[in-house]
């Protein structure tokens, strides 16, 4: 096994990893049952991210999910508006104030890492993140995750939706370009065991 990206040696996938400083801290939390998907981009994307953190649980201490949110950053949850989310028992988010947007340094991004239900589950399971006023992404492309099967054109994997959020908060797209060409080499990679008639690895 590979200690950096915890994948079989002949799955590597440490050289897609683009090292990237971001001006917002990033936090990502991984559903457990994405930890050994060979599918999963958020691996690459903490690796690329070298100030990011990422902790796994569905359910985490009240505590323990407390301090991972606090600190002198603004907390924000890179997650959609939620319709019918009362009837799930999800409280509404505070707003999100857009100039929030231009002090991208004085942010930390909350990245939830699952597939849409497991990530609904999380959000119902800790009343914490509920309280996170939620980032909107705007206008992005069509996701480039042609490993998994989407439901709609703009439901992105979780590396292409902090690359973009990133982007979206400082201004600069060209900055974390070199995350989504990452994540097409790593999708190619995927790709190609499967024309080989092999799993992913």
């Amino acid at each position: 096994m590979c200690a950096a990206c915890l994948r079989p040696q002949s799955g590597c996938i440490c050289r897609w990893i683009a090292p990237l400083a971001s001006a917002a801290e990033v936090l990502i939390l991984q559903h457990p049952l994405e930890v050994a998907n060979a599918k999963n981009s958020a691996r690459l994307l903490h690796l690329s991210l070298p100030d990011s953190r990422l902790e796994v649980g569905e359910s985490f201490e009240p505590e323990r999910l407390d301090a991972l949110l606090g600190g002198a950053r603004r907390a924000l949850l890179l997650y959609p508006e939620t319709p019918g989310g009362a009837s799930l028992g999800i409280a509404p988010a505070p707003p999100f104030d857009p100039a929030w947007a231009g002090e991208p340094a004085s942010l930390k991004l909350v990245v939830l890492d699952a597939t849409w239900r497991k990530s609904r589950k999380m959000l119902y399971l800790n009343p914490a993140l509920q309280r996170l006023p939620r980032l909107p992404l705007r206008e992005v492309p069509a996701s480039h995750y042609l490993i998994r099967k989407a439901h709609a054109p703009d439901q992105l994997s979780t590396l292409e939706a902090t690359a973009y959020a990133l982007a979206q908060l400082e201004g600069d797209e060209e900055k974390f370009a070199p995350l989504i060409a990452a994540f097409d080499g790593f999708v190619a990679q995927q790709q190609g065991y499967v024309r080989a008639g092999r799993p992913a690895e």
